[in-house]
């Protein structure tokens, strides 16, 4: 027999075994990491699992940056607290209840509350405008995406209705982690953070940069093993993307060809979860998050914020949909998701056990 037979031999069986087992050994992991070679069958594997259990389906998740203001220094973001040439702003409550009353409008069944680590918005605050928005729309669901907070302050959150919680890891590498952020943050106390809300009662959402600084192999592959062990019902990764005003502002951008990758091997090794294709995907690539969808995703975030603040939430250079109303943004995703095969639809778009 050829060797080209053997290696697809080869190929069929690792792939087949991951989608059996939702696992695979580390030097498994890595030869599917480090080629293109299984690319083509872990797609085809990871749409076919994502149809099985969620058939065409994508839900859509309304994006509210209420706040660019944050107290940490991370080394990759736009909005760290070390950026002194950005424009500041915050949305007030009814500024906040407009985007959700926008959003329900278009069809939008779950709202995300996103922003920098802002004191501005205490418990109190925060409380007061989760309990308006599920009193207003009680047939939708409240993510939270606010950071690192205290056990009281997210049992507070859950108790005023919030249904979600996202907290990327960003890598699960101790030393990796301390590369890409200041010493008076700590990967063991973001991972408590984690097990809290799991623990609490929250869908949780996890997930890590891909290519980001200093990233290897070994580095994903622990990422891997943590999400295994955390079991989150939301996980979101995205390429590690550059900003002009960050201390990684010359460092190379992650790339599209691995977080497809990714995100199909944890389609296969997490078939119920629920896997966005992001923003950082669509500005890396034009077609990006249609490719995401193709490659097991099944969420998608379009932006809910005034238009007059979408340009400062800046994560990262280049963000797409910064000029578009939330009626122009809704369009523009939902046609992408119709020619890549797929349907948005109005739901809450719960985790399906």
């Amino acid at each position: 027999m050829s060797s080209k037979i053997f290696d697809m031999n080869i190929e069929n069986q690792i792939v087949s075994r991951l989608e059996e087992d939702r696992t695979l050994s580390d030097k498994e992991l890595s030869a599917l990491l480090e080629t293109d070679f299984f690319d083509s069958l872990l797609f085809e594997s990871a749409d076919r699992i994502r149809k099985s259990i969620y058939g065409t389906d994508v839900y859509v998740r309304g994006l509210v940056e209420f706040t660019n203001y944050c107290k940490n220094n991370c080394y990759y973001c736009g909005i760290r607290c070390g950026n002194t040439v950005l424009p500041r702003y915050r949305l007030s409550q009814k500024e906040i209840m407009d985007c959700c009353e926008t959003g329900y409008k278009l069809g939008f069944r779950t709202f995300v509350l996103q922003g920098g680590e802002d004191d501005f918005f205490n418990d109190e605050t925060l409380c007061a405008i989760i309990s308006e928005i599920k009193s207003k729309y009680p047939d939708c669901a409240v993510t939270l995406s606010i950071g690192e907070k205290s056990y009281k302050s997210y049992k507070l959150y859950f108790g005023a209705g919030a249904d979600r919680y996202l907290l990327r890891h960003e890598t699960a590498d101790d030393e990796h982690y301390q590369k890409l952020h200041p010493q008076n943050m700590s990967l063991q106390y973001r991972k408590e953070c984690l097990r809290n809300l799991k623990e609490i009662g929250y869908q949780v959402g996890s997930g890590f940069m891909v290519g980001s600084p200093f990233q290897e192999t070994e580095h994903l592959i622990k990422d891997i093993r943590f999400l295994q062990e955390l079991k989150p019902e939301m996980i979101g990764i995205g390429p590690f993307l550059t900003h002009s005003d960050t201390p990684f502002k010359d460092q190379k951008s992650g790339s599209l060809e691995l977080t497809l990758r990714l995100l199909a091997i944890l389609r296969l090794m997490f078939p119920n979860v629920l896997l966005p294709a992001t923003t950082a995907l669509g500005t890396i690539s034009p077609d990006g998050r249609e490719l995401g969808l193709k490659a097991g995703a099944n969420v998608v975030m379009p932006n809910l914020s005034p238009v007059k603040v979408r340009k400062q939430y800046a994560l990262y250079d280049n963000k797409i949909c910064t000029g578009e109303e939330a009626a122009e943004c809704r369009s523009c995703i939902d046609l992408r998701v119709n020619t890549a095969g797929y349907r948005m639809v109005v739901s809450r778009g719960d985790f399906f056990k």
